[in-house]
This record gives structure tokens, sequence and C-alpha cells, in this order.
């Protein structure tokens, strides 16, 4: 049976939460092993409590700017980019959610990527890459693309998984500078502390690559699903298989690709998805398997 666009929604809030908490939990627990070993005591515990809820906080409503700063978006001027806000304007409009702020990245290879906690609170940045080499069929495809995975709500679950796993990878490298080449917790609490230490050190190793493979394996998902639904905003699948198709010819990567930002974009920036298969760690399908599946679509398009 065949989800609509309000399941999908909630489906992605809920996941979203459920990370959230999840999340919360293995930090917590980190953070109990790395006070234990300090021996910081009650006032440790309850300092990182509230690093915790102010950082989740922080995720939640600012994860879009810390995404933007990662490439150096900036805002794309009406005048001088009046194309592409008039292509935006449009997918906005047939996909019923208010225009996203625009941003341009100053990179030669054609990319592109949506965050924002909400449809009222998104933003599409575009590289100049994307810009200079595409068609306006083929830009619409790309925005459409984008304009689904705001619409679906994938900017916050996908945006929030892959900053709170940012911060466990921090606290990972912390525990493993501590407990192992200092001793920390064996030498602070004996026996107890020592194995307190050893299981803390076993999930900040098992934590991130867990994290790894969930965002990965629902990044490609939600690509093929946005593929999918850009491609019902447009009624034209060829614009958005055109487009796929001058990335996948492209031998160049983006100039600042970032692990935890990587699964935002329309296409790897790493260029990984060019290859024909794909790991169980990929952000993105293969980029021929959804050339296919577009070029298959042709006029009997349904969501």
């Amino acid at each position: 049976m065949k989800k609509s666009l309000y399941d999908l929604i909630d489906e992605n809030k809920r996941r979203t939460y459920l990370f959230i908490l999840i999340f919360t939990l293995i930090l917590g627990f980190l953070g109990y092993v790395v006070v234990n070993m300090l021996d910081w005591g009650i006032a440790g515990y309850s300092l990182f409590a509230v690093i915790i809820v102010v950082y989740n906080l922080s995720v939640y409503y600012h994860s879009d700017k810390i995404a933007l700063r990662s490439v150096n978006a900036r805002a794309a001027d009406p005048e001088q980019h009046k194309m592409l806000h008039n292509v935006v304007e449009e997918m906005a409009i047939a996909g019923g959610v208010p225009k996203p702020q625009v941003y341009i990245i100053d990179d030669p290879t054609p990319n592109a990527f949506a965050t924002g906690r909400n449809p009222s609170h998104a933003k599409i940045a575009v590289t100049r890459g994307l810009l200079d080499m595409m068609n306006r069929d083929e830009l619409q495809g790309v925005v459409a693309h984008e304009i689904s995975h705001v619409r679906g709500y994938d900017i916050l679950l996908m945006t929030v998984v892959g900053i709170l796993g940012g911060l466990i990878i921090l606290l990972r490298d912390f525990l493993l500078r501590w407990g192992i080449f200092f001793g920390g917790g064996r030498r602070r609490k004996g026996a107890g502390g020592g194995i307190l230490a050893l299981v803390g050190i076993i999930l900040a190793i098992l934590a991130p690559l867990l994290v790894l493979l969930i965002r990965s394996a629902i990044s490609r998902e939600r690509e093929y699903r946005a593929d999918a639904d850009g491609t019902y905003l447009t009624r034209y699948p060829d614009g958005l298989a055109n487009a796929l198709e001058k990335m996948r010819n492209q031998t160049g990567t983006l100039r600042r690709p970032s692990d935890a930002t990587a699964h935002l974009f329309i296409a790897s920036p790493f260029g990984k998805d060019r290859k024909s298969v794909h790991s169980a760690f990929a952000s993105h399908p293969p980029l021929d398997e959804r050339i296919s599946r577009l070029r298959s679509m042709g006029s009997g398009l349904q969501y």
C-alpha cells in the first residue's frame, strides 16, 4: 500500500524524535563514563545533562545554519539569480510549501541540498556549477527533488541525525584519548572504573558505526523517494534524469566535502555514487540506478 505525503511526514517526525531520544541516551551514558573517569561527581553529571539538553535545542534550531556555513553558502541575489528564484518559487507552489530561502555555494561541481527544521524555515542551496551546467528543465528537476525533501520533513530528520552523530564521534575521540592513552578510568576508579571505561569505549566505537549505517540506509531510501516525488511535481522525469546524468559524468568532487553533511546533497559530494554498486555505508544509491528508475517512469507518473 502506497503511503500518502502526510503518512511520510508523520513517519519522519517520529523517526526524528526517536533518533534524538536514542542519541540522547547514548550521549548520556558516554557522559556518565567521562564524568566517572574524571571524578567530577554530581556537579559533573548535572553539567553534562545541561550540555546535552542545550546541544539538542541548538541542533534543532540552528542545524540549517551549521550546514550552510560548512559549505560557505551565501544568499542568492534575486536579481542576479532570477531564474533560480523563479524555479524555486514555482516548485514550492507545486509542492504546497512556502518558498525556501535560496543560497549559492561557490563551487564548480554540480550539486544541491535542502536543510531546515520544517518547511517554514527551509533553505535550498545549489552550487555555481549546477547553475552553469543545467538548463531550466534540469534545474527544475533538481529543485523539485529538494522541495520534496522539504515537504516530507526529510530535512529535519537527516540534519538532526547527521549533527548528533557528529557529537557522538567527538565523545568517542575524547573517550579513546582519556581511556586508552591516559588510562583515566582505571587510575581513578580501580577495577570497577576500568570496566565502566571499557564499556564506554566499546560503545563509543560502535555507536558511530551504527549511526552511520542507519543514516546511510535512510538517506538512500529518501533519495529514491524524493526522485519520485520531485517527478510528480514536474511531470517530467527526464529533467531530473538528465541532471543526474550530468552529475554522474563529472570527475570532480565538492571542494569542502564533509561526512557530517554528505547525506544532505542530491548526489554524493565525494562522487561515490558514480559507481555501479554501493556499500552499506553509502549515503546515496548509485546514480545509474536512479537514472534508470526515472527513465522507466515515462508518462505513468504516480506517487
